[in-house]
């Protein structure tokens, strides 16, 4: 079997961790020191990473944050209007040429984020927040400009550096692709770690980005007091519903400062195009389908906040709420099943996880939800048989893996639960999943116990 060669790839003693750190010395800054030109600004940029690593980084770990987010939605007006405003704007970017993907998630939550290469995705929560196309354009054009001044590239380059000059991890390696081959595992992705790329902006990169989603959208013919109008609308639900909005706040932080700056450069600046259309009723034609679904999205809002303070069984209520207006939502009906979970009810866990699975069987959440479900029932089985479906839809998710082989382990089937821990452990080394799969391995004679250094 392949464990042993798997682990081998492990820095699981001491001894070997002292090794690499002691034998990295200042070859390690040498070997990875590297600048690009920034194609915004035009200056030097610190970079290690390709244009075809950033894109290649993008395919692996986007599509499983899009899932954690409860997949596309499956309104597909809503999806290829968002998909031909981005797209259009893209091309008045700077990297008209790249990749650019654009979709609606199904989660309740304020967000909007991009990947590196490319990949965007707004929320349903923040559209039901928005009031017309330019505010639209406001917060794609901030997500193209983060794409095309590189931020989240350059952001990883500097993990990627520090990370690798601590553990020593250059040593060896003798090409530029070597080190963009090994950039994810030590930037710290590991096999999927999506949200390692969404990792807060500085204010410096806002700023940027703000700058230059005001410049696309204008290029775009859509008047730039959406910028301020789509800051109104972040502003006042931070102050109202800080619990939806928190994610987006912590990756790209607002200041007053930044609302400020909008403000002077659209009244400044941009004051000439203040006769261009906000596009309202287009806006409203192409999200009608989606604001039939308010009530329940924001029953749904309230019920993650009492989850995020542990208030369960008002969460329950919450969702109970949600699905009563929309009782076939994907995202709602997994809410529920995880609430259901946190309740100690499996058994409704499970049921509402299947529903989810009817309703969008293309999307791998709900198969994760009815495993763990099955777990708990005992039902290992089954368990294992939706983490099977949940990796052949989605595959390199660490935390899947991990149940899948717990699930064999409790089968009696332990060379294929070895096999998937030694898998695991490649990801992850640290946290007590990773000690449990460690342990195992020894006792199963997989791994040799470990000497003293």
């Amino acid at each position: 079997m392949s464990a042993n060669n798997d682990l081998d790839r492990v820095p699981m003693f001491l001894n070997r961790r002292q090794f690499l750190a002691l034998s990295a010395g200042a070859a390690a800054g040498a070997a990875l020191t590297g600048c690009a030109t920034n194609p915004v600004s035009g200056k030097s940029q610190f970079m290690l990473m390709s244009e075809s690593g950033e894109i290649n980084i993008d395919r692996e770990q986007s599509p499983h944050q899009f899932s954690a987010d409860y997949g596309p939605s499956q309104d597909r007006l809503l999806n290829n209007y968002v998909s031909q405003v981005g797209l259009e704007m893209s091309q008045k970017t700077h990297r008209p040429h790249m990749p650019y993907t654009f979709r609606v998630v199904n989660s309740p939550r304020y967000n909007a984020y991009t990947f590196p290469g490319g990949s965007m995705a707004v929320t349903r929560g923040i559209l039901l927040g928005m009031d017309n196309e330019a505010e639209l354009a406001a917060v794609l054009g901030h997500e193209l400009g983060h794409v095309n001044a590189r931020h989240g590239a350059e952001r990883m380059s500097k993990s990627i550096l520090a990370n690798m000059v601590v553990a020593g991890l250059a040593v060896g390696m003798s090409s530029a692709k070597e080190l963009e081959d090994y950039a994810p595992l030590a930037a710290g992705l590991g096999n999927v770690a999506a949200g390692a790329l969404l990792a807060s902006y500085s204010r410096e990169d806002e700023r940027e980005a703000d700058a230059l989603g005001l410049e696309y959208m204008v290029k775009q013919g859509l008047n730039p007091r959406g910028m301020v109008g789509l800051m109104d609308v972040m502003r006042k639900q931070g102050r109202q519903n800080a619990n939806v909005i928190e994610l987006m706040f912590a990756t790209h932080p607002m200041s007053e400062e930044r609302y400020q700056t909008a403000k002077n450069k659209v009244s400044g600046e941009y004051a000439q195009y203040a006769q261009l259309p906000v596009n309202r009723e287009r806006f409203m034609d192409s999200t009608a389908q989606l604001r039939t679904l308010g009530n329940a999205i924001l029953a749904m809002q309230k019920g993650d906040a009492a989850m995020a303070t542990g208030r369960y069984q008002e969460a329950l209520q919450h969702y109970s709420g949600a699905l009563q207006v929309a009782p076939n939502d994907y995202a709602g009906l997994l809410l529920m099943a995880n609430c259901c979970q946190a309740l100690d009810r499996s058994a409704d866990a499970k049921q509402y996880a299947e529903q989810a699975k009817a309703v969008y069987p293309q999307e791998a959440q709900a198969y994760f939800a009815t495993g763990m479900a099955d777990l708990n029932l005992g039902n290992f089985g089954a368990a294992h048989a939706n983490f099977a479906t949940y990796q052949g839809k989605l595959p390199g998710n660490p935390n899947v893996i991990f149940w899948d082989a717990f699930s064999q382990e409790n089968m009696g089937q332990t060379d294929a639960a070895a096999n998937q821990y030694a898998q695991y452990l490649n990801s992850v080394q640290q946290g007590n999943l990773a000690q449990h799969a460690y342990q195992r391995l020894v006792e199963w004679g997989y791994l040799a116990k470990p000497t003293t250094p």
